[in-house]
């Protein structure tokens, strides 16, 4: 796609990659409040109000990655690539954080058992942890759209 010699985009890339997974991780487990966990899949505007304040979070996690990246190591990203890559990286993690889209993708990929693996039986709290099908295709989802945002960014 690129003619790039001296591996200067690999590289760009790569620590693009990095400091958008860092941000993930951060933004996805540590920035996001209670409410917005607890709200942003429910239906209607208060379940959208409240992810679209999580991605807006998770999104201004991700820039500050990359300016503490910039500054750290001088390396040098085009502004319009940067909003693209992060644009990218948001409009993604809202439709996955929405619960419905990314459940209905899981049910058209015959993926519904995974995605249901681990669920609490209505009505009972019998399973509090992270590991759900879910989470796991959650969080491939956002990794996916992440390499992809550091593509478009380091391009």
């Amino acid at each position: 796609m690129f003619a790039d010699p001296t591996g200067a985009h690999a590289a760009t890339f790569a620590a693009v990659f990095a400091a958008l997974y860092v941000a993930h991780q951060v933004g996805d487990h540590w920035i996001q409040s209670q409410h917005q966990a607890d709200h942003k899949g429910l239906p209607g505007w208060p379940g959208r109000l409240a992810c679209a304040a999580h991605v807006a979070t998770y999104t201004a996690t991700a820039l500050v990655a990359l300016m503490f990246l910039i500054a750290g190591t001088g390396l040098r990203l085009d502004p319009w690539a940067v909003g693209v890559g992060l644009t990218v990286s948001a409009v993604s993690h809202y439709i996955a954080d929405r619960r419905t889209p990314l459940r209905r993708i899981a049910e058209a990929l015959g993926s519904a058992k995974f995605y249901a693996l681990g669920t609490p039986r209505p009505g009972h709290d019998d399973k509090p942890c992270l590991g759900t099908g879910a989470y796991a295709l959650d969080q491939s989802w956002h990794v996916a759209f992440l390499f992809v945002s550091a593509l478009l960014i380091a391009a």
